[in-house]
């Protein structure tokens, strides 16, 4: 909406048109009848409530003039962040995202406001206003680019957490633009931002670089647990930045995800020792609420991944009770149960072990499985699911995904309708030009 008359002259223009005087107008919006006269005859400056306040009285919604607000109040030389503030909150509230970057770009070149506006961001992102915050992190890391600061690297993660979502491309990218700040963060937040980059390059199937990163988080996991446990402790310990978890969750978290790359790699006995590695915390020295919580998720993850490991490395001692572990949950999923009896199938065929006695134990959950009738709309989501893989899978030079997609694709194309058969060519004409795929 462009503005051709000021905030103070549609005011104006409306108490005359409602024949409102400067006491009515006070009455109505809940202000001083002094305090409306000095804003009306323009010997004061609104503050934003007193301008939602005004808005609503005209009839407007709140937000209406945020924008006039901005050109008309907000944009001195130093802009008095006793207005800012409090209007960058509304502004988040109401979404007004727009007005948020306008501010933003007003503030960013004086160095003065970059704490204040990430203080701000970090009010948002607690909130979970997370588009907001995003805003005011990239004005604060953008004006500190020169600076190698603890703060920059904090934007930095913070715009990695965001960023994280179902797109893996997208996140690829999110985890190498965030990388080379972690260790610009200090002891404790590094701890969490290196888990995170984990949890990112395990989801890419990133072996390598898990392997990595956990061997760094291990090891600055094993100083810190070490520091705070020595004989003559810091005073004040409480006042000290404190991690998201548990300190020797960071240490046994670690196994846990080295057993995972050394399970893609097909190395289950490696995986198997990682695996009694976080089974065992007895070395553990806390014995609060907390920690018996963590513990007790660790050993029930290991109970189920030695079994896993063992049976996948040729033991096949722990069949029967690994099959007594699946029957033994009543809230068992079918997704878990398939990959349960995967897991069996696997070590059966590698094997030669006879496992029909299994099969049969579970013939009634398998016939309910494999009889699902397929309907059209699983088929609609399916074939939208396949396409943006293979279309990812080309975006990150990924072959072996591309080939996968569309051999999975010819075996259900007679379900497929035609422009989901003309978007798929379209797909795959696109992997011959980046040489992915010969069709």
């Amino acid at each position: 909406m462009n503005h051709t008359t000021t905030i103070r002259a549609e005011l104006d223009t409306y108490m005359k048109t409602n024949g409102l005087n400067i006491t009515r107008l006070g009455r109505t919006a809940g202000l001083n009848a002094g305090t409306v006269s000095t804003l009306v005859n323009g010997n004061r400056t609104f503050s934003v409530d007193q301008l939602d306040r005004i808005t609503a009285v005209m009839g407007h919604p709140r937000g209406h003039f945020y924008k006039q607000y901005i050109q008309e109040y907000l944009t001195d030389i130093t802009p008095n962040w006793r207005r800012v503030r409090p209007f960058l909150y509304n502004c988040a509230e109401l979404d007004k995202l727009d007005c948020i970057q306008q501010m933003a770009d007003l503030l960013m070149d004086n160095l003065v406001y970059s704490v204040l506006l990430f203080n701000v961001a970090e009010d948002f992102f607690k909130d979970g206003k997370h588009a907001a915050a995003a805003i005011l992190y990239e004005s604060v890391a953008i004006s500190e680019r020169k600076q190698y600061s603890e703060q920059l690297a904090l934007c930095q993660y913070r715009l990695f957490t965001i960023n994280i979502g179902d797109d893996q491309n997208q996140n690829f990218e999110a985890a190498c633009h965030f990388h080379p700040f972690v260790e610009r963060l200090d002891e404790i937040d590094q701890l969490d931002a290196l888990k995170d980059l984990a949890n990112v390059y395990r989801s890419l199937r990133q072996w390598g670089k898990v392997d990595k990163t956990v061997q760094k988080m291990r090891n600055k996991a094993k100083i810190q647990y070490s520091l705070d446990h020595r004989q003559h402790k810091r005073k004040k310990k409480d006042l000290h930045k404190k991690a998201s978890r548990p300190m020797f969750v960071y240490i046994a978290y670690a196994d846990l995800l080295c057993a995972s790359v050394c399970e893609a790699q097909g190395d289950y006995k490696q995986a198997l020792q990682h695996t009694y590695a976080y089974a065992d915390l007895s070395w553990v020295k806390e014995t609060d609420e907390d920690t018996q919580h963590w513990i007790k998720l660790f050993q029930h993850w290991a109970q189920v991944n030695i079994y896993v490991n063992k049976l996948l490395s040729g033991d096949v001692s722990v069949l029967s009770d690994y099959v007594e572990y699946i029957c033994a949950p009543p809230d068992k999923s079918e997704k878990k149960l398939v990959t349960e009896l995967l897991n069996i199938m696997m070590a059966a065929n590698r094997y030669q072990i006879d496992v029909d006695d299994v099969l049969q134990r579970f013939e009634t959950e398998i016939d309910s499985i494999t009889q699902h009738q397929p309907s059209a709309d699983m088929y609609e989501h399916g074939f939208k699911y396949l396409l943006d893989v293979l279309s990812k899978s080309f975006t990150i030079n990924h072959e072996a995904f591309f080939i996968r997609c569309v051999r999975l694709f010819e075996s259900f194309h007679d379900f497929a309708d035609d422009q989901t058969y003309l978007d798929f060519e379209s797909l795959v004409r696109e992997g011959q030009k980046e040489k992915l795929f010969y069709y």
